[in-house]
C-alpha cells in the first residue's frame, strides 16, 4: 500500500505539470504530514514526477514549433509567456512551476527550442525549490 501512495504522489506530480490541472502540492502536504516516508523521498519523487510531466509540455511545444514557427502571433496571454521566455531563456523555466504561465513558460521553451540540457536542469531546480518549501512548511 505504501508503494501505491508514492506511485499516487508521481501521477499526480506528473499530471499537474501538464496542461490538466491538477493538485500535487496537497498530496505531498498530506503525506508529509502523515510521517510515513521521509521528507526527503518525497520531495524527490514529487520533483521528478512534475519535470517529467514538464518536459511532456516542453516536447509538444517542440512538435508544435514545426507546424507553428516561432514568428508566428498568438493572442496577447500567450505572446507574454512566449516574450518572456524569449527575454530570459531558459532562466524563464526556473518559474515553471507557476500556477497557470508556468506551464506556459515549458511550452515556449520547446516552441522556441531552448537547450533541452539547460532547460532540464531550471525546470528541475524550480519544481525542486517549491517542493521543499512546501514540504518544510509541513514538517
Amino acid at each position: 500500500m505504501e508503494q501505491l501512495s508514492l506511485w499516487g504522489l508521481f501521477f499526480s506530480a506528473f499530471v499537474s505539470s501538464t496542461i490538466a490541472p491538477g493538485g500535487s502540492e496537497a498530496v505531498l502536504a498530506y503525506m508529509v504530514s502523515s510521517r510515513t516516508f521521509q521528507v526527503e523521498h518525497l520531495i524527490t519523487i514529487a520533483t521528478v514526477g512534475n519535470t517529467l510531466g514538464a518536459f511532456t509540455t516542453w516536447g509538444l511545444g517542440n512538435l508544435a514549433a514545426k507546424k507553428y514557427p516561432p514568428e508566428t502571433v498568438f493572442s496577447p496571454e500567450k505572446q507574454r509567456s512566449v516574450e518572456f521566455v524569449r527575454k530570459w531563456g531558459y532562466w524563464s523555466l526556473l518559474f515553471s512551476w507557476l500556477p497557470v504561465v508556468g506551464d506556459g513558460f515549458c511550452f515556449a521553451g520547446g516552441w522556441l527550442k531552448l537547450p533541452l540540457f539547460l532547460s532540464a536542469l531550471a525546470i528541475f531546480f524550480g519544481k525542486a525549490a517549491r517542493y521543499c518549501a512546501i514540504a518544510y512548511l509541513i514538517v
